[in-house]
C-alpha cells in the first residue's frame, strides 16, 4: 500500500513542482511588470512637467497608454507561462480593437486631432481664439474637445476634429496687437486737422502704446467721405477695450472741433420742363 502511495506521489510531484514554479514565475512577472509599467508612466508624465512648452494633458494620456500596453504584454506573458495559446488571444484582441475603432471613428478622429493640437499647441488655456466658427477664451483642452467661454458667458464645447485642419486665429499669440478702425470726414474738411484730432485722442488713451506709433492715413476717397485707416497698437489684453472705446472718443473729438462726419446722401436736381 505504501508502495502504491509512493508511486502516486512520484507521478504527481513533477506536475506540482511545475505548477508551483509557474505560479511563482507568474507572480514575479506581475510584480516586475507592474513596477515597469508604473515607472514608465511616471517617467513620461514627469517629462511633460519638466518642460513648460510641453502639455501635461498629452503626457498624462501617453503615460496611461504606455502603462496599459505594458500591462497587456505582462498578462500575455503570464498566460503563456501556464501554457495558454496567446497567439489566438492577440488575434482576438486585434480584431476587437479594429471593430471598436470602426465603431468609434468620430471619437478616434477627435482623439487624433487632440493629440496634434497638444503637440503643436496653436493655442493654450487662457488664449482668445477664433476657430470652427466660434470665438472665445479657451478654458480647457482635453484629448477630444476644446472648451471656450464666450463674452456673454456661454460655454462652447468644440470637437477637436472640427478645429484641426481648419483656420485657427489666435488673438493672444502676440503681446502687442494692432487695432484697425476706419473713420470718414467730409471732403470739405482738412485732412491734416482731422488727423491731428484723431492723433490727440489716441495719445490720451491709457492703453494705446507710443511705440509702435499709431498709423493714421487716408485710405479711400469714398463717394461722400474721405476715409482714414487708423491703427493704434496696444497690449493683447487691452485689444477689445481699445476697439470699443476709441470710436466714441474720436466721434466726440471730431464734433468738438466742428469736423463733419458725413453720412450717405443723394443729391437730386429738379428740372422744370415748362420753363
Amino acid at each position: 500500500m505504501e508502495f502504491l502511495e509512493n508511486i502516486d506521489i512520484n507521478q504527481h510531484l513533477p506536475a506540482a513542482i511545475a505548477w508551483s514554479t509557474n505560479i511563482l514565475l507568474a507572480i514575479i512577472i506581475l510584480i516586475i511588470g507592474f513596477w515597469i509599467a508604473s515607472s514608465v508612466s511616471k517617467l513620461i508624465v514627469s517629462t511633460g512637467k519638466k518642460n513648460k512648452h510641453l502639455d501635461d494633458t498629452l503626457f498624462r494620456f501617453l503615460g496611461s497608454l504606455a502603462r496599459y500596453l505594458i500591462l497587456a504584454f505582462v498578462f500575455i506573458a503570464v498566460l503563456n507561462r501556464f501554457g495558454v495559446e496567446t497567439t489566438s488571444i492577440v488575434a482576438l484582441l486585434g480584431a476587437a480593437g479594429l471593430a471598436v475603432g470602426l465603431a468609434l471613428q468620430g471619437a478616434m478622429s477627435n482623439l487624433a486631432a487632440g493629440v496634434m493640437l497638444l503637440i503643436f499647441r496653436p493655442y493654450k488655456v487662457g488664449d482668445f481664439i477664433d476657430a470652427a466658427g466660434c470665438f472665445g477664451n479657451v478654458t480647457e483642452i482635453d484629448m477630444f474637445t476644446t472648451i471656450l467661454q464666450t463674452f456673454d458667458h456661454q460655454q462652447v464645447i468644440i470637437p477637436n476634429s472640427q478645429i484641426w485642419g481648419e483656420q485657427i486665429i489666435n488673438h493672444s499669440h502676440y503681446d502687442i496687437r494692432g487695432v484697425d478702425m476706419h473713420f470718414g470726414v467730409a471732403y470739405a474738411e482738412s485732412t491734416d486737422a482731422a488727423r491731428a484730432v484723431i492723433a490727440e485722442v489716441l495719445s490720451n488713451h491709457p492703453h494705446i502704446l507710443e511705440t509702435p506709433a499709431p498709423f493714421i492715413e487716408v485710405e479711400t476717397l469714398n463717394d461722400s467721405s474721405v476715409d482714414f485707416l487708423v491703427r493704434p497698437f496696444c497690449k493683447g489684453e487691452h485689444y477689445f477695450d481699445v476697439l470699443y472705446s476709441v470710436p466714441e472718443q474720436i466721434k466726440k473729438a471730431l464734433d468738438e472741433n466742428n469736423i463733419e462726419i458725413p453720412f450717405p446722401h443723394r443729391k437730386i436736381i429738379m428740372v422744370n420742363e415748362d420753363a
